[in-house]
């Protein structure tokens, strides 16, 4: 009878336990297998570690890693604009609701339609350039995005600003549940600004802060397609915005070669499963030190 209670929950959630697996599992499973074939329609071969050994050796797969390296050094600046931000506005500037509304608006707008606004706005005659050209900064009027060398960073700044939009109401969520009452006190005992952040309100945001670094690092490994696709146009000037996301999709969608896009889609998961694996690993290391 015990038993029969113990099971019957989990016979409940059986279903969707089964689902799941079909959903994620299943493909996941398909991917690692197509890694290791010369895949031509739905099957083919095994040919060993050879779709591996071309990526190692192609110049465009190692310029994408590249890419993507930069962009995850882009999630520092992301929490801290967003943290920064999210304190500016929870110290109730005038008409802060507004702000907030103003702020919270790119990320609630579609990636292509800002990708092609965006893509109008920093051409080499767009309004950003012209603006430069007007007040007599031309030097510094570039092409944005038809240089190879700089293309990838205006990507990451076109990401920063649209995903920050995510963090700063994130951050100002939980800012607004603080007991302002600390606040008040601290401020009566003579803490600053300054003070006041650091050893309030940051501790406050501890937790909402890491989690927010994951979901920055899943966003710049594994959820930059639609930008790169649309904004320099797929991968373009010469690769040089070029990442993993996208090389998968030409290879397996554009060049017919799923067996080499799989590859890469394993590496990408392996890469992601280990940045995740250290991230929370260093976050159980800092709780246990906490509590000893």
């Amino acid at each position: 009878m015990i038993r029969t209670k113990f099971a019957t929950p989990y016979l409940f959630v059986l279903p969707l336990i089964a689902l799941l697996l079909l959903i994620y599992g299943f493909p996941l499973v398909k991917i690692f297998d197509f890694a290791f074939k010369r895949i031509r329609g739905f099957d083919g071969p095994y040919i060993g570690n050879e779709n591996f050994d071309f990526l190692l050796n192609d110049p465009v797969f190692i310029e994408s890693v590249r890419h993507n390296i930069v962009l995850l050094l882009a999630v520092f600046p992301l929490v801290i604009i967003s943290l920064f931000v999210a304190i500016l506005l929870y110290e109730r500037l005038r008409g802060w609701k507004l702000y907030r509304t103003i702020v919270f608006l790119p990320y609630v707008i579609a990636i292509p339609i800002v990708g092609v606004v965006l893509k109008n706005m920093f051409q080499f005659n767009g309004p950003i350039n012209e603006t430069l050209r007007a007040i007599g900064l031309e030097s510094w009027a570039l092409d944005w995005i038809g240089d190879k060398n700089i293309a990838i960073l205006t990507v990451m700044t076109m990401v920063i600003w649209r995903e920050s939009s995510f963090g700063i109401i994130l951050f100002l969520s939980r800012l607004l549940s603080v007991n302002e009452e600390l606040l008040e006190a601290a401020q009566l005992d003579g803490a600053n600004w300054w003070q006041r952040t650091r050893n309030i309100l940051l501790p406050e945001l501890r937790g909402i802060i890491e989690f927010y670094i994951v979901i920055g690092l899943i966003t710049m490994t594994a959820a930059v397609f639609a930008y790169v696709y649309i904004v320099p146009g797929k991968g373009g000037p010469a690769n040089g915005t070029m990442v993993l996301e996208l090389y998968i999709y030409q290879w397996a969608f554009e060049k017919h070669l799923p067996g080499i896009g799989a590859a890469t889609a394993v590496i990408l998961f392996l890469v992601t499963a280990v940045l995740m694996f250290f991230l929370f690993r260093f976050r159980r290391q800092a709780a246990a030190e906490e509590l000893a």
